[in-house]
């Protein structure tokens, strides 16, 4: 009887060793891989999600490294793709995204970043000329990067 008391002991303690050691108190976000950021900008009160393009993504797995990297369609190619934003000139564009990245903005043209975009703690000043403007985020974390994409019409 005794050795029977052992043996459900030792059998319980394996059994909850191994279930403290499997994934299901993590959440979903934390497993998937690669993860989904997702994006917006707020222009004057109004909330837009951005597309995201182009990304890299690195974690460790055992002694290695996972790496997944897409090269998708350049922010001006996306730009016939995307709603345009319609906005008056000046506007403040307020960029929010999962987790705060470190970010960089560019103005697109049909031949690339025109220029990088200053901003002041994810903030920017929309131009005061009327016309289209294709703009790529560029959001960097530690262990990887997405380019997003919006575009505005200035009326």
């Amino acid at each position: 009887m005794k050795l029977k008391h052992i043996f459900i002991v030792v059998l319980t303690s394996a059994i909850l060793l191994l279930m403290g050691c499997s994934n299901t108190g993590i959440k979903e976000k934390d497993s998937e891989f690669p993860p989904t950021m997702t994006g917006q900008v707020i222009i004057n009160g109004m909330e837009y999600q951005i597309e995201d393009g182009s990304y890299r993504w690195e974690r460790k797995k055992g002694l290695g490294t996972e790496v997944v990297q897409t090269d998708y369609i350049s922010p001006y190619q996306m730009a016939d793709k995307l709603e345009l934003i319609s906005v008056s000139p000046n506007e403040k564009v307020d960029i929010r995204i999962e987790e705060n990245p470190d970010i960089k903005v560019y103005l697109w043209n049909e031949e690339g970043r025109e220029k990088e975009i200053k901003h002041n703690s994810n903030e920017f000043t929309l131009p005061a000329n009327k016309g289209t403007y294709i703009y790529e985020v560029l959001a960097e974390w530690t262990n990887g990067e997405v380019s997003y994409t919006f575009v505005v019409d200035i009326r």
